[in-house]
């Protein structure tokens, strides 16, 4: 078993090969990469396939859930936000699927998975705009693979529905 704590919550992944912080600050580390782009909080490798896991911990979901607002300028800013966290997701997987390129670390699907503290029903429009800007499971006519194969968002309780062989929790 590999455990992995990041961002105040820890990771336990019951089959992998190798699980780690992807995205360290300590330059000390071996996982440290030095260079000026983003990375996901968490790779896992497994036996078929890696799993890239990026954690975003937020007080207050009202600030992006689109569907609640009292004006139209109160609408129009949570559209900004909603659009400007979706874009900074997808931004991650990419720089995150670049640095494992040039690690020749892309040899294995790719499953991208955001732990997000929100409700099922705000984290659920989430992953339906990170797919549509994702090429998940979809591959151009001239790639030989696809870069990802599945995107989820997910809450705690719902991560340790859906992955109950990698439980996570928050820790303090």
């Amino acid at each position: 078993m590999k455990v992995v704590d990041a961002d105040g919550f820890r990771f336990e992944f019951d089959d992998a090969i190798e699980a780690f912080v992807f995205d360290e600050k300590d330059k000390s580390k071996t996982t440290y990469h030095g260079a000026p782009m983003k990375g996901v909080d968490v790779v896992a490798e497994f036996e078929e396939a890696y799993v890239f896991v990026e954690i975003k911990d937020y007080e207050e979901q009202e600030a992006y859930d689109t569907f609640v607002y009292s004006s139209e300028e109160e609408k129009k800013e949570k559209q900004r936000s909603f659009k400007w966290l979706k874009n900074y997701l997808k931004y991650k997987f990419r720089d995150s699927y670049l640095y494992r390129h040039a690690e020749d670390k892309v040899d294995k699907p790719i499953h991208y998975v955001c732990l997000l503290t929100f409700d099922n029903a705000l984290n659920s429009r989430m992953r339906k705009s990170l797919v549509q800007e994702l090429p998940v499971g979809k591959k151009s006519s001239r790639w030989n693979k696809a870069l990802v194969q599945s995107c989820q968002v997910v809450n705690v309780d719902k991560w340790n529905e859906n992955f109950p062989k990698w439980p996570v929790a928050r820790i303090a």
